[in-house]
């Protein structure tokens, strides 16, 4: 080993490797519901009133306007959201679920959440509590980071 330490063993390298694993994963259970592992955060920010716009959804998924739009004409494709012009705003859109997608999305997250139960299958119920508030506590700093730019703090990071 270098004296580095291995690159393998980072906590952004597991943590990587875990987030492709549940993405694996939710994909499977998903698939046969017609969703993709990408539509669930976006169905429940409609559901919920989160969101309402292209633009909101984007950022309340954490990603770009170009891919969300991809996204949003696919499930549009797929009967689960349409589009209808919004009231407040004759130049904007709104997208709201189908009767399809509301359905269709309670099973779709009680498999995401029976994923995540065989995942963390042999934690005890606080370590699961303890790794979900530790996992919110690592995407605060990721979020912080990207707003301050990578100069901006040092902090250290043992593996």
């Amino acid at each position: 080993m270098s004296r580095h330490g291995n690159v393998l063993s980072t906590p952004g390298h597991l943590v990587s490797l875990a987030a492709r694993g549940f993405a694996r994963l939710s994909e499977a259970r998903l698939k046969p519901l017609g969703f993709g592992i990408g539509h669930l955060p976006v169905l429940v920010a409609l559901r919920d009133g989160e969101a309402s716009t292209q633009r909101d959804l984007a950022r309340f998924a954490r990603i770009e306007q170009p891919p969300m739009a991809q996204m949003l004409a696919r499930m549009e494709r797929d009967g689960l959201v349409c589009r209808t012009p919004d009231p407040a705003d004759g130049r904007s859109q709104r997208v709201i679920l189908t009767d399809t997608a509301l359905s269709r999305l309670p099973e779709a997250i009680s498999a995401l959440f029976q994923g995540n139960r065989d995942a963390l299958d042999g934690f005890t119920e606080a370590e699961a509590e303890q790794f979900v508030a530790l996992l919110a506590r690592l995407l605060d700093n990721l979020d912080r980071l990207a707003v301050d730019g990578p100069g901006q703090r040092r902090f250290s990071v043992v593996p």
